[in-house]
């Protein structure tokens, strides 16, 4: 009996833990979304682009060559992004090309 007592305390303990933790998290990136927003605000007015990094040469030739994949794999390598931006980041970067 105390064995099953003790299990059902540390299932709840490790559940509020967690949804500690994650109120937490989601705090933090509310955060830092606020402080990148306003960044871009403050280099949007004084007008200060933010340099392109090395590498996005590659990305463009693989667009350019219809290679989709490897230009998002080039481009979350170089950049460091997440694969939902990466693919939205080259989705829009082929778009320009095209164009261009």
């Amino acid at each position: 009996m105390n064995t099953v007592f003790l299990l059902v305390m540390l299932i709840g303990i490790a559940g509020w833990i967690t949804s500690t933790l994650s109120l937490r998290v989601k705090s933090l990136q509310t955060q830092a979304d606020r402080a990148e927003r306003r960044l871009a605000l403050l280099l949007d007015h004084l007008g200060i682009e933010e340099p392109e990094p090395a590498g996005m040469d590659e990305v463009r030739a693989l667009v350019r060559e219809d290679r989709t994949i490897a230009a998002i794999k080039a481009y979350r390598s170089t950049t460091g992004a997440g694969l939902a931006e990466a693919k939205s980041a080259v989705e829009a970067l082929a778009v320009t090309e095209k164009q261009g």
